[in-house]
């Protein structure tokens, strides 16, 4: 069942269950640093925004959700030479979304599914239009009505895939969110004249990818699980096109692994290599805009 007011909804409880229990959550806050010791992670330093003070946490375990590049880098000069070099080269691709709120759309439900106020039903279209840069659309009227303040207004996003620092990453907000506007009213999503409201939202390494030094990813995979007590999980943990239940499946199992006294991490590292996505087989969206 999709949570009333987005996957977001489930993390803010999940994150609340975590104080209630005496759990501290820290935000803002960037790990600079990974001190090791034999086979052990034996400290964490991070610069807390907030305090603009670097700090340290000393744990028994540590799961990272960070990206790879990111890990490694932290990880400071111990690590292997080959190492360092395939992280370093190991690709992702970023996204731009821009939120637009509507008094409609210009498509219409042709079809014989009934939505609210005849919406079309979609929650995801996927655009094929070679004369336009958006990748897709989602409706977010159709994930849960409680998305949008007032249910006769329409609340999209358009996803964009880009690169950190390229022309579109670069530009002005008004600019990018002008450029989205114009696309879908080139190709009769909506009228222009009908948006109210807008936002933009940056995403970077939203996609891991499978180039650049990826083919040799195994040799980072073998070093960080030399590390009993280091996890890595999740989609940018492991640099893996993971969904989010996939995803969550990986922190289960490292979980699991720590209560059962289970060494091997090949269980985690299992998860979903038995199964292809449809993009993976068709070029993935990570991908569609490399021509």
């Amino acid at each position: 069942m999709y949570p009333k007011l987005g996957p977001g909804q489930m993390w803010e409880t999940v994150a609340k269950i975590i104080e209630e229990r005496g759990g501290v959550i820290i935000k803002n806050a960037e790990v600079t640093g990974l001190k090791t010791a034999e086979n052990q992670v034996t400290e964490l330093t991070y610069y807390n925004r907030l305090t603009d003070t670097i700090d340290v946490i000393n744990g028994d375990y540590y799961f990272s959700t960070m990206p790879v590049k990111d890990l490694i880098a932290a990880m400071g000069r111990s690590i292997p030479a080959r190492v360092k070099q395939i992280s370093d080269g190991l690709p992702y691709r970023d996204s731009v979304t821009v939120g637009l709120l509507l008094n409609a759309l210009k498509i219409k439900n042709e079809t014989a599914i009934p939505t609210m106020n005849n919406l079309v039903p979609d929650n995801w279209i996927y655009i094929q239009e070679r004369d336009v840069k958006v990748a897709r659309v989602q409706i977010f009227n159709n994930w849960s009505p409680y998305l949008i303040a007032d249910i006769n207004k329409v609340w999209i996003g358009l996803e964009y895939c880009c690169n950190e620092g390229d022309e579109l990453w670069a530009k002005q907000d008004s600019d990018v969110i002008q450029f989205a506007i114009d696309e879908l009213n080139q190709i009769a999503i909506i009228d222009k004249h009908e948006v109210i409201d807008s936002t933009i939202i940056r995403t970077p390494k939203t996609y891991p990818a499978y180039f650049g030094t990826y083919a040799d990813f195994h040799t980072i995979r073998d070093y960080t699980d030399r590390f009993d007590n280091l996890f890595l999980i999740g989609r940018n943990g492991m640099h893996k096109y993971y969904n989010q239940d996939h995803a969550m499946l990986t922190a289960m199992a490292a979980v699991n692994n720590i209560l059962s006294g289970e060494k091997t991490k090949e269980n985690i590292w299992d998860i979903h290599s038995d199964e292809k996505y449809i993009e993976t087989e068709n070029d993935s969206l990570a991908f569609q805009y490399e021509n």
